[in-house]
C-alpha cells in the first residue's frame, strides 16, 4: 500500500485502484464506464480489505468508482461456464467473496456518484455509510430480470430500511433517484454537486479521529448477527438463483434489459419451479 492522496495505478489487468491518505484508504472500482463486477473484481476488493484489516495505520476505507456508474451490476458475459451452471447446494463464489467483505472489521464509506444497480447495490450495502451525488440512481432490479435478489440484498435491505420499503424496491425493481434514496434511509448523505468523493473523505477523516479500538468494538456490537445473517441469505439466494437462472423468465428479463423494453414474463411459475 502507498501513501498518496490520488489513486495509485496498478496493472491494467486489475479491476481496482488503491490509494492511501494517512489513516484513510480508498478502493476505486476500475472498469469504466459502468464498472460491471465479476468474481475477479470482488476477490480483489476482499484481498485488499484483508491487507487493510491487518494494517494498524488504516482506520477507515472509502469505496468509490471511476467512470459513469458506481457499479451497474454483474457482468453476465464474462462469467465462467462453472458459474453459469450453478450448484444449488453451494453458495456461488461471488457471494462467498461478499461474505469476506462483510467480515471486514473497520468502517467503510461508499461514495456513489452514478448508477448503483443490482449486485452493485449489494456491494454498496457492504459499506457502513453511503454518500450519494445528486445524479446517483439506485435499483435492486433482480425481479425485473426474472430472478431472486442476490449479493445479500434480501437480508441487508430489510435490515436497513425495514421490510416494507425493502419489499417495494425488491418486488418492483424500480430505479429511485438520490433524493428518494436519502429520504428512505438508503443513503446517509446527499452530497452537493461535484462533491461526492470529497464529502466521503470528510466523513472518513472524521471517523478516523475517534479511537480505532473504540470504533471497532462499537461497530462489532452494532453489527451483531450481520455476517451470519448475510451468510444465510446468500446461501438461500444462491439456491433459488441456481434454478431461476435456467428459466425462460430469466432469459426474457436479460433480453428485455438489453433491448431496453418492458419484460414479458410468464403468468405463473412453471410446474416444478423453485420458490
Amino acid at each position: 500500500m502507498t501513501s498518496h492522496q490520488e489513486p495509485t495505478a496498478i496493472p491494467a489487468a486489475d479491476a481496482i485502484l488503491v490509494s492511501r491518505d494517512s489513516a484513510v484508504a480508498t478502493i476505486e472500482l476500475n472498469r469504466p464506464p459502468h464498472n460491471f463486477f465479476d468474481l475477479v473484481m470482488v476477490e480483489q476488493i476482499a484481498d485488499v480489505l484483508d491487507e487493510l484489516e491487518a494494517d494498524p495505520r488504516c482506520r477507515v476505507v472509502i469505496l468509490a468508482a471511476g467512470g459513469k456508474s458506481f457499479c451497474a451490476g454483474a457482468d453476465f458475459n464474462s462469467r465462467p461456464d462453472s458459474d453459469r451452471i450453478r450448484n444449488p447446494k453451494k453458495t456461488t463464489p461471488v457471494y462467498q467473496e461478499g461474505i469476506r467483505l462483510m467480515r471486514f472489521g473497520k468502517p467503510i464509506v461508499a461514495a456513489i456518484h452514478g448508477p448503483c444497480v443490482g449486485g452493485g447495490l449489494g456491494l454498496a450495502m457492504c459499506a457502513d455509510f453511503r454518500i450519494a451525488a445528486p445524479e446517483a440512481r439506485f435499483s435492486a432490479n433482480f425481479n425485473r430480470l426474472g430472478v431472486h435478489p442476490g449479493f445479500g440484498l434480501s437480508f441487508t435491505l430489510p435490515r436497513l430500511l425495514g421490510v416494507q420499503q425493502a419489499a417495494r424496491l425488491l418486488y418492483t425493481g424500480q430505479r429511485i433517484d438520490a433524493q428518494e434514496a436519502h429520504r428512505i434511509g438508503l443513503v446517509d448523505t446527499l452530497a452537493a454537486p461535484g462533491q461526492c468523493r470529497e464529502e466521503a473523505k470528510a466523513l472518513a477523516q472524521e471517523l478516523a479521529t475517534s479511537s480505532p479500538w473504540a470504533v471497532q468494538s462499537t461497530r462489532t456490537t452494532l453489527r451483531t448477527g450481520l455476517v451470519e445473517g448475510f451468510r444465510q441469505a446468500v446461501a438461500r439466494e444462491s439456491e433459488v438463483q441456481a434454478y431461476q437462472m435456467r428459466s425462460p423468465d430469466f432469459k426474457e428479463g436479460v433480453r428485455a434489459m438489453t433491448e431496453r423494453r418492458a419484460p414479458r414474463f410468464s403468468d405463473y411459475p412453471k410446474e416444478g419451479g423453485h420458490d
